[in-house]
């Protein structure tokens, strides 16, 4: 789910200090020729297919998405590659729910003998958080929470312990990024995520939420909100976690325009949530919503198969590469009239990089040390769905999981001087990018735009959470013979016109040189960790090293 990024913006990681060195194993004989089988054909078609209105915007469960993944399953058997779902087929099949909520047409908040109505679409969009056939606020209070965030490490808790049960929460989007000293400063943290607001809500036990968007606190302008929370939603069936029944967002100006029914302003507001002694702010406006929900229960699948590794005393550890397959199905129609959201560079060609470095591999003369795993993943555009079922339900034990190498959203406009890594500077991962850039002559640059939290936006997120560290790849930001706004164009267009919306396709100035290198390196990075005598690490103090240092100790019992 990525985005070109402007060149003008780019940022180089910050040194830290790296834990014990990951010692690379010198690529193998045969290895040039290889990576010679990734062509731009070889990644084009793949595209042409999974992104075809055919596939009507490969929506979960939907014909499109069996088409799809019946169509990569079939791609990784013809190369000889074994199953690799744990009953002995090429999907990792799974149930999801499907959430379908008839929203009002207008959504009404009172006080003060006043009331405010907000439409729907423009002011603001709404889904069920409930698996049931109706999701409901009856009268409840609005209580503004700022960021909705409690971080114990942080020393930040924007609830002091207030009773909140039966409120309808008001949240700001990102997390606190006004002071280096706090949090990570711009960059994001998971913590500024819509989904952890939304799981932070239901455990203070609220009955609904509201995040207020802005396009720089989210990332995106508000007709991504429109479209990627207007059509069914999906889930994993429920666990028995706590939940909220209405997931909202609202437009910044009609939250304006609600406050003031209260005489509150949402500057100042802001400004309070501004300090680790802000307290939750009941807001005297009441309201009531009530929408119709159609639920069901579909079937889809994670798509998987293996190269078993060589070497008796590592096949047994794997290095997984990871692609979402599937995208947002149909759904409102632009102003054309075109109602399938194709996703073609999101993320056919995530899936058509994957392809072609599983048959890299099978072109070399000998497997690699380690085994590799091909995991064209399910459901990401619903919050990840796919990648956490698998890291729930993982084939290798996650400390015996070298790495997991994401592809989403590649780089279609051309070379590159460059290369972006998501995660740059969080784990030894870093030497094997750097060498396999320098093999390329081109450099690697950290995340761009750090205030947006990418690294937890695609699904090697997953695999962090248990442990296991991620190199997320990008295309790189500056273009080869191009003038230097070039990029900030790309971005501009392509976030303001395509992402997440129909006229995700195939275009004719598309240029895939770029994306054959790009996919490439990612070969020559996954052969670097299938080869390498020891596993990568994450860097001291990182999130994620404690999950990995149980991770290991658990696979060496």
């Amino acid at each position: 789910m990525r985005r070109i990024v402007p060149p003008s913006l780019l940022v180089l990681a910050t040194v830290i200090a790296a834990p014990p060195a990951l010692r690379a194993a010198d690529l193998p004989a045969g290895f040039e020729q290889a990576e010679q089988v990734v062509t731009t054909g070889g990644l084009l078609r793949p595209i042409r297919f999974l992104s075809s209105d055919l596939l009507g915007g490969r929506g979960p469960g939907s014909t499109g998405d069996e088409l799809a993944r019946a169509y990569l399953a079939s791609r990784l058997e013809g190369m000889g590659l074994e199953p690799g779902a744990p009953d002995g087929s090429y999907q990792q099949r799974f149930p999801m729910v499907g959430l379908k909520a008839e929203s009002p047409r207008s959504w009404t908040f009172s006080a003060n003998d006043k009331s405010e109505r907000l439409a729907w679409w423009d002011d603001f969009i709404a889904a069920s958080g409930v698996q049931q056939p109706s999701a409901a606020i009856d009268g409840a209070e609005l209580v503004f929470v700022g960021y909705g965030i409690q971080a114990p490490e942080y020393q930040w808790d924007d609830f002091k312990g207030a009773d909140l049960k039966g409120k309808v929460l008001l949240m700001l989007n990102n997390d606190p990024d006004w002071d280096p000293q706090l949090f990570a400063g711009k960059t994001r943290l998971y913590y500024g995520r819509w989904t952890y607001k939304y799981e932070s809500a239901a455990r203070q036990g609220a009955v609904g939420a509201i995040i207020i968007h802005t396009t720089p606190s989210a990332g995106y302008p508000w007709q991504v909100v429109q479209t990627s929370w207007s059509g069914e939603q999906f889930e994993l069936p429920a666990e028995g976690e706590p939940r909220i029944a209405v997931k909202a967002w609202t437009t910044e100006a009609a939250t304006r325009r609600m406050l003031a029914l209260a005489g509150q302003d949402l500057e100042q507001l802001v400004q309070a949530a501004h300090s680790r002694d802000f307290r939750p702010v009941p807001l005297g406006i009441r309201t009531s919503f009530t929408m119709p929900v159609a639920v069901r229960r579909i079937e889809t699948a994670n798509v998987a198969g293996l190269l078993r590794g060589s070497d008796p005393q590592l096949a047994h550890q794997v290095v997984i590469y990871s692609a979402h397959h599937d995208h947002l199905g149909t759904g409102a129609p632009d102003k054309n009239g075109d109602r399938i959201y194709n996703g073609a560079i999101d993320n056919g060609t995530g899936c058509a990089q994957l392809l072609e470095i599983a048959k890299a591999f099978t072109a070399l003369p000998d497997r690699p040390r380690r085994s590799v795993l091909f995991l064209f993943v399910a459901a990401e555009e619903q919050g990840l769905l796919g990648s956490a079922y698998y890291a729930r339900h993982p084939t290798f034990p996650p400390g015996e999981i070298a790495a997991d190498i994401n592809v989403d959203a590649g780089n279609v406009f051309g070379r590159t001087s460059d290369i972006t890594y998501i995660g740059y500077g969080k784990s030894s991962l870093d030497q094997v990018i750097d060498a396999a850039a320098a093999r390329q002559h081109r450099t690697v640059v950290g995340d761009t735009m750090p205030d947006r939290g990418f690294f937890y936006r695609s699904d090697q997120f997953s695999f962090a959470k248990i442990g296991v560290p991620g190199l997320y790849i990008d295309g790189g930001k500056s273009f080869v013979g191009k003038d230097p706004e070039y990029g900030k164009k790309l971005q501009e267009t392509y976030e303001s016109t395509c992402y997440h919306q129909p006229c995700d396709e195939i275009h004719s100035d598309w240029d895939l040189t770029g994306l054959v290198e790009d996919t490439q390196l990612a070969f020559d990075c996954g052969l670097q960790l299938a080869d390498a005598e020891t596993m990568p690490s994450w860097k001291p103090g990182d999130e994620f090293e404690a999950a990995r240092k149980e991770a290991l100790a658990k696979a060496t019992k």
